[in-house]
């Protein structure tokens, strides 16, 4: 599973790496809306809520699923910009200067991401004027639940009127929180950027991209970006551009922009909370399914304690060597245990920091 962007024909001097301080207020409102997703955030998260002021609290639930189950693309408006070779405003102003020029179709398929209903790799019907995709909008906002029925009611009866409710709701967190963060983060944000760019210039894309992201990876031949995710997804530069936008307050999150007709973009987080490079999906896979047989379960239990021969296995199992060595081959295919030669035997043992890490892994690679 992954998404892939189609770089056929792309020059470098279409890529662009910019911060973007509209997309960056959407990662710090899925911060405060899902603080599980970022223990590492825990005390800024807390420090915000309790601040804020009481209506501005209940206008952010108003619409939290546009940041919370779903990071809207209505926080990446530089991506609709006509051509595809659109940049991130260098204010929050300027950025909601571009949401402006978004038009109410645009907007509208953007806000109604939540939905899932929008099909990224082709042009879906206009849901403000076909009255099918339009019943199946509301449907689909109502299994949801009431708030997201309402919103999509209003949002369909009158898009200006929730647009400028949303710029209002953006202009009044800058106000409340997000100017200081801002202020402080957006020089880290910046020297990635400049970091990211000469990468680029001396090194090339896969070296940035590299230096960006483990889950993050260039094909030269096939002119493809594979970025590693629980998901399926492609889009294409064609004759635009592409966009990598840092994030200091993202991870473990790295969301892709790939909807038809908009610039491809990757947000990036700048900096991971601990040290350990992310478990690729595919490692992830092979070591759940690993561990989901009971036989190998019983086989950890033994290894966990100390180190192994086969024979020594095969006797304490009541199974045969070669039974034991393919159990055995599956856990070292997973990384899930090593093996050290001592003399005529090779003993095994299960790597106890590699399980250790395997639920955090999973978070990761479910929230990646």
């Amino acid at each position: 599973m992954s998404v892939t962007i189609d770089i056929a024909g792309l020059a470098p001097e279409r890529i662009s790496v910019v911060p973007s301080p509209l997309a960056e207020l959407g990662a710090a409102l899925h911060a405060l809306a899902e603080p599980a997703h970022h223990p590492h955030l825990h005390g800024w998260a807390t420090a915000v809520c309790s601040s804020l002021d009481s209506c501005l609290a209940d206008r952010l639930c108003e619409a939290d699923f546009l940041w919370r189950t779903t990071f809207s693309d209505v926080f990446a408006p530089f991506a609709a910009v006509p051509g595809n070779r659109g940049i991130p405003g260098a204010t929050l102003a300027d950025e909601l200067d571009l949401l402006d020029k978004l038009t109410d179709r645009q907007f509208v398929d953007a806000a109604l991401e939540f939905t899932c209903q929008v099909e990224y790799d082709i042009q879906s019907p206009d849901v403000l004027t076909d009255p099918a995709s339009r019943q199946r909008a509301v449907e689909l906002a109502a299994t949801r639940g009431v708030p997201q029925l309402r919103f999509t009611q209003r949002l369909l009866d009158d898009p200006p009127a929730v647009r400028a409710w949303f710029r209002r709701l953006v202009e009044d967190c800058e106000k409340a929180f997000f100017a200081d963060l801002w202020a402080r983060i957006s020089p880290e944000l910046a020297a990635d950027a400049r970091h990211k760019t000469e990468l680029l210039r001396h090194k090339g894309l896969g070296e940035a991209l590299s230096a960006a992201s483990a889950a993050a990876s260039l094909d030269v031949q096939a002119a493809r970006i594979t970025v590693d995710k629980m998901s399926v997804g492609r889009t294409r530069t064609g004759d635009g551009g592409l966009a990598l936008v840092p994030t200091s307050i993202g991870w473990p999150h790295i969301l892709v922009l790939h909807r038809f007709g908009w610039q491809p973009s990757i947000m990036y987080p700048v900096r991971a909370p601990g040290p350990a490079a992310p478990t690729s999906v595919e490692q992830l896979t092979r070591r759940m399914a690993a561990l989901a047989h009971p036989a190998r379960m019983r086989l950890c239990r033994h290894l966990a304690r100390a180190a192994y021969t086969t024979s020594e296995l095969a006797d304490a199992h009541g199974m045969t060597a070669p039974e034991i060595s393919r159990h055995l081959g599956v856990l070292k295919k997973a990384g899930l245990i090593t093996a050290q030669r001592r003399g005529r035997y090779v003993q095994h043992q299960l790597d106890l920091s590699a399980v250790s890490r395997l639920g955090s892994d999973f978070i990761e690679g479910v929230l990646r």
